[in-house]
């Protein structure tokens, strides 16, 4: 497995922080954040987002804050995905 850093929170104080990656051979996002309070997993979890769609939250994933101010290094890292996608598909 191979990650490519993407950014990380410009106003991190230098501990745990909002942290970007792109796993290189799936092109996978791979996003680092403050899990989300009981009050937003609950909002999460009790919406039916999509008809039909169970509601709650699988054991095996949770629910992450990113800052807005992150939205740069999001976009970074969605072109960077888009791209390791591209690059991994024309290898097959």
């Amino acid at each position: 497995m191979t990650l490519r850093f993407v950014g990380i929170d410009p106003n991190t104080g230098g501990e745990g922080s909002p942290t970007v990656w792109v796993e290189e051979e799936s092109a996978d996002l791979i996003l680092q954040g403050e899990e989300a309070d009981a009050l937003l997993k609950a909002l999460v979890g009790s919406t039916e987002w999509v008809a039909g769609h169970k509601t709650g939250i699988p054991a095996h994933e949770r629910v992450i804050r990113i800052p807005a101010r992150m939205a740069p290094i999001l976009r970074e890292a969605c072109n960077a995905a888009e791209r390791a996608a591209a690059e991994h598909r024309d290898v097959r």
